[in-house]
């Protein structure tokens, strides 16, 4: 009877929350517990490898920072697996700790540290103290390869001064083995690393390593021809100056690699790299925000390590095999992608450039089963015409961020079965959120069983003032289900937001005070999401003047900043405009000519291809007799933003980036319907 009785109530119990408008909610529940106990498990999992860490011989490999410990666990547990494929070469775990070992050991040379080759016995830089003779320059080869390094120092002009602990090298390097096997070796020598986005020149690469307070700068000898008119104000900036790799280089610009390979691989002691503090800055990456030029933002030992738990979260193992064609100076490439793989062991197919065209052979030929994207990789590939390739792949899961929900059907349906994790983080953030149960369009769960593990809060946003709106009381309000709420995280110990290299106004608007009670404190992510009454996360729109193209930010003043640099401007208003069929908006900017100047549209195009990385560059300009203002005399964004880009309906002249042509030529209507087809590419 009583069996009888618990069966009519389990029947009943759908109904009931139904009738109580719960059973959205809990529909899910199992899925949410699932992701729950992974998370913890994951947590525990990486905290028990950070007490081992601390617990290690100092002197050891094993006890000094997360990517050095991690990497010497790997090179031991799993030594010949394959850690990294990148065309026709494959490295094993033993191999890149090798690598990275020798890097580090040409770096803590240029700290004039010189421990015993085997790492025991060695003393810190810090102490004054150096080997009074390393066995390793006994070795002839080596020496040779000292004498050469000293002559390129006479070269050079003299003794370059070293390197102190702490001090920040710039890399300015595309994704490549190189890549990994100098930053693993920056990290093991107790340095700090600055990720340069690639595409940066001029004023914004200078700005850049101002910001950072960079002491060296590491590039590719392919970018030497570009870098050239920078060469004399980098040297002017006192900064050492390497290449990586073997080519004619210009005076003062050693071989960094040369130098790498003519050390011992032996390991490194790891008190050398140990933090005092797990939320010790010991990584910058760039980042645009809406003050202008790119910001350095602050990465910490302990993101590092919550970053090898991120495979993990994604349910992925450590016999996979990760496809990346990430730039590996984004966090989606080097702490999601790289550190991502070591968390977990796997292995991954680096790519310098994505190529749409050759993804799915790639995918055949190294069995890849798991790939890292961005919105718009995802819509190449839909983009792309049929081939066999396509077919037979073993890929079962896309990770990434950023999947318009139309490509992620279209993604799907096309290259199915696999499955899709859409995800949602910030570089400086403090709050991620995943969406484990694969619904489309959605960036994660709102569930109280997630917020336990990773604790946020969508709160109203006024669009006009742009600020939250607050109660009487001065105090933030929920937003609710179905209205757009700017996303906010608070900040405590586990979860910091450590700001940007530079002065604290770099950081204005990101934190926000008495946001629920009196004292809290929480980051501002400034991104709207809205969540549905089953519990779904779906982004929303960016606040502010920024927005976002080919996965990256865009600051409207930073690109305002360097058209108004053009004597023939008088006058310009910059805003991202929706494009069918594209992810993110494209720049758009409006002109107004200085009189009785004339538009030199190939002056502006060489100006802005000089000064702008690629996906900053705007794709449309307006010429305007005078620019649309507020009564506060602001400009007005929203409302051009609103008009769009049709040449049928805006009276003033239109003009479009061709980059295949490298020119910016008249818009059309034609253009326009070819644009709307799908037939025009921006």
């Amino acid at each position: 009877m009583a069996a009888l009785l618990l069966l009519s109530l389990l029947l009943l119990l759908p109904l009931l929350l139904l009738k109580v408008n719960l059973w959205p909610q809990l529909r899910w529940l199992a899925a949410d517990l699932a992701f729950t106990v992974r998370a913890f498990r994951c947590k525990r999992a990486l905290r028990a490898r950070a007490l081992a860490a601390a617990a290690a011989d100092p002197k050891g490999p094993e006890g000094g920072c997360s990517l050095a410990w991690r990497l010497a666990q790997l090179a031991r547990e799993r030594p010949a697996h394959t850690f990294l494929i990148h065309g026709a070469r494959r490295f094993s775990y033993a191999a890149a700790e090798r690598e990275s070992n020798r890097a580090a050991r040409a770096f803590l040379r240029a700290r004039n540290w010189d421990g015993e080759p085997g790492g025991g016995g060695a003393r810190s830089a810090s102490e004054g103290e150096r080997a009074a003779q390393g066995a390793g320059d006994a070795a002839a080869g080596r020496g040779a390869a000292l004498a050469g390094r000293e002559g390129d120092g006479a070269a050079r002009g003299g003794a370059e001064a070293p390197l102190e602990p702490g001090a920040t090298v710039a890399l300015l390097l595309p994704a490549s083995p190189e890549f990994l096997w100098l930053w693993f070796g920056l990290a093991k020598a107790g340095l700090r690393t600055a990720f340069v986005p690639t595409a940066l020149r001029r004023g914004p690469l200078l700005h850049c390593l101002r910001s950072c307070g960079a002491h060296a700068l590491v590039l590719a000898p392919e970018f030497l021809e570009s870098l050239e008119p920078d060469l004399p104000a980098l040297r002017a900036m006192g900064l050492r100056l390497w290449a990586a790799g073997p080519h004619t280089h210009p005076a003062g610009i050693g071989d960094l690699l040369s130098e790498a390979s003519a050390e011992l691989d032996g390991p490194v002691p790891g008190y050398l790299s140990a933090p005092q503090n797990v939320t010790d800055t010991c990584l910058y990456i760039f980042t645009s925000g809406t003050t202008g030029l790119p910001k350095a933002a602050r990465i910490s030992h302990l993101k590092i390590l919550q970053c090898q738990g991120f495979y993990q979260l994604c349910g992925i193992h450590p016999e996979d095999i990760m496809y990346l064609a990430l730039p590996l100076y984004h966090m989606s490439g080097s702490l999601l992608g790289i550190v991502g793989c070591l968390g977990i062991g796997a292995t991954v197919v680096l790519k310098s450039k994505f190529s749409a065209g050759q993804f799915w052979e790639d995918c055949q030929q190294h069995g890849v089963t798991v790939f890292q994207y961005i919105g718009e990789l995802c819509r190449y590939l839909v983009n792309q015409p049929p081939n066999e390739a396509e077919r037979g792949h073993k890929v079962r899961l896309a990770v990434g961020s950023g999947l318009r929900p139309d490509t992620w059907e279209r993604f799907v349906r096309r290259f199915g079965p696999l499955q899709v994790l859409e995800t949602y983080g910030l570089t400086e953030g403090n709050v991620a959120t995943f969406n484990y149960t694969h619904q489309r369009g959605a960036v994660g769960r709102a569930s109280w069983l997630y917020k336990r593990v990773f604790p946020f809060s969508l709160v109203r946003y006024d669009v006009t003032t742009g600020e939250p709106i607050r109660n009487a009381r001065g105090h933030c309000v929920a937003a609710s289900p179905g209205e757009p709420g700017l996303l906010v995280a608070p900040v405590s110990q586990q979860s910091p937001f450590l700001g940007y290299a530079g002065g604290p106004e770099l950081a204005q608007g990101k934190l926000l005070k008495d946001v629920f009670w009196p004292g809290d404190v929480f980051f501002n992510t400034g991104d709207l999401l809205v969540c549905d009454d089953q519990g779904f996360l779906r982004f929303h729109d960016r606040t502010g003047d920024t927005f976002r193209w080919k996965g990256e930010n865009v600051a409207t003043t930073e690109v305002a900043e360097v058209l108004e640099a053009l004597d023939f401007l008088q006058e310009v208003n910059v805003y991202g405009v929706a494009v069918p069929g594209h992810e993110g908006r494209a720049g758009m900017a409006a002109l107004v000519l200085r009189h009785p100047r004339s538009l030199d549209l190939v002056q502006l195009y060489t100006h802005v291809s000089e000064n702008l990385p690629p996906y900053a560059r705007p794709r449309f300009l307006r010429l305007q007799e005078s620019l649309a203002t507020t009564e506060t005399f602001k400009q007005q964004k929203v409302r051009m933003a609103n008009e769009g880009f049709d040449p049928s309906s805006l009276p003033d002249p239109l003009y479009v980036l061709d980059q295949a042509g490298g020119a910016y030529l008249p818009f059309t209507p034609a253009q326009y319907s070819a644009l709307l087809a799908g037939d025009l590419r921006l």
